[in-house]
């Protein structure tokens, strides 16, 4: 093993991630889109016989270079860790309590896409493990960019942006089982028996998960706080106990072990695991703890997504028209899916509001990416559809702040102040 060319592609690709991510949030735009930009400069930039992939001994081949093994190492824990900080965040208890016009938008918002995205690429090249994959990717809602820009305009308690909110949530559980079908299904390459099995095993997973959350871990967590108060009471003093970042990075682990031995993705059990482990993670503190642990790895998988983005494959014309045409269908499915379920399960909300509600959940974000990038990986998709879905993802995440600030804004001009009832 040659330590110091790792230590130098290491402290290269992160401080090119860094300068990236910090430019492009100067700019407004999100960090994670420069990184990815700088994994495709990598990648595809050569003069002559120089190349940055020759320089840092990246060797993406059939034969992958050690450094590269690395990269691919800490991309995976990387997206792991990140999957698991959006489940410390995904309470049950508020998931089954968000109201009827949530639900209805989250089903409606990830049917549509998937139906629409499917549909698109079985026309396209018949292929249906393309077609899966790609209807997958559509069917993520990353509300990252929705929360920043309710936050800027101090609308944070708008009904709308309590349906936006809570309908994300449900639309992040529902894409993971979603996720989980499609791995199956290009797994066993769709024969029926098996994809029912692995069904059942990600259904009993995801309600065993949460069952978990609603009553064995709280009743474990009074407990073990029982013992602690009883030896105080001693005068014995409390042991130390265990680290709780350590448990939260055993429990997220633990859960991505279990998830890809019994066929789901990883990423599946570590947000379950994260969800396991929500309702306690304000007090621990554990989303300020994994927060720097989640920054260092994911840098490298969205490099990794970037260093997987073959330009030279998409100059033809029937590719960018194709990514041109997913961009488009993304964004429309999603505001009329999210539209429609927001009026159907709430005759109150007016036009404007469905407006606000179908454009807050149109970008795809770090959720997206990762479900392309996990069809790759598996082979399930090609080089140039794999291009054209993290253009998607991209392109729908820059352009759902703008719209949505106009959409607010339409509502909500900056002198109106919003009555009672519109507000949760």
């Amino acid at each position: 093993m040659d330590f110091a060319s790792i230590l130098i592609m290491m402290v290269t690709l992160i401080v090119l991630a860094y300068a990236a991510s910090a430019i492009f949030e100067r700019f407004g735009l999100i960090g994670l889109i420069g990184e990815i930009v700088i994994g495709v400069l990598i990648a595809n930039l050569a003069i002559g016989d120089w190349s940055f992939l020759g320089m840092l001994d990246i060797n993406m081949g059939d034969d992958p270079s050690q450094n590269y093994e690395i990269i691919e190492l800490f991309a995976e824990l990387g997206v792991i860790f990140l999957l698991f900080s959006i489940g410390l965040e995904t309470k049950v208890k508020e998931l089954l309590s968000v109201g009827k016009a949530a639900t209805l938008v989250a089903i409606a918002g990830v049917v549509v896409p998937f139906v629409a995205g499917f549909a698109l690429i079985l026309v396209y090249d018949g292929n249906a493990h393309h077609a899966l994959f790609l209807g997958a990717a559509m069917v993520a809602t990353s509300v990252g960019v929705t929360a920043r820009v309710i936050k800027d305009m101090k609308l944070i308690n708008t009904k709308e942006t309590r349906i936006i909110i809570a309908a994300a949530v449900i639309d992040d559980v529902l894409g993971m089982m979603v996720l989980a079908m499609v791995v199956a299904m290009t797994a066993t390459g769709g024969a029926a028996s098996d994809i029912v099995v692995i069904s059942v095993e990600a259904l009993v997973f995801v309600l065993a998960a949460m069952a978990s959350a609603l009553w064995i871990v709280p009743r474990l967590y009074n407990f073990f706080e029982e013992r602690r108060k009883k030896k105080v009471a001693k005068g014995k003093g409390a042991s130390k106990g265990i680290d709780k970042l350590i448990l939260a990075i055993a429990v997220c682990l633990g859960f991505a072990l279990v998830a890809s031995q019994i066929g789901l993705a990883a990423i599946i059990g570590a947000f379950f695991g994260g969800m396991l482990l929500a309702e306690y993670a304000p007090r621990w503190k554990l989303e300020e703890k994994m927060e720097s642990i989640t920054a260092l790895f994911i840098s490298f998988f969205f490099l990794n997504v970037g260093m997987h983005v073959d330009l030279g494959s998409m100059t033809s014309l029937t590719v960018v028209l194709l990514s041109a045409i997913i961009i488009l269908l993304a964004i429309a499915t999603k505001y009329v899916g999210c539209s429609l379920g927001a009026r159907l399960g709430d005759k109150s909300l007016t036009k404007g509001s469905r407006d606000i509600i179908g454009v807050g959940m149109v970008p795809r974000g770090e959720v997206g990416i990762i479900i392309a990038a996990i069809g790759l990986a598996s082979g399930a998709i090609s080089s140039e559809l794999y291009g054209a879905a993290i253009m998607m993802a991209v392109a729908t995440t820059i352009i759902a702040s703008p719209l949505l600030a106009w959409a607010f804004r339409k509502k909500y001009p900056p002198e109106y102040e919003p009555a009672p009832e519109e507000l949760v």
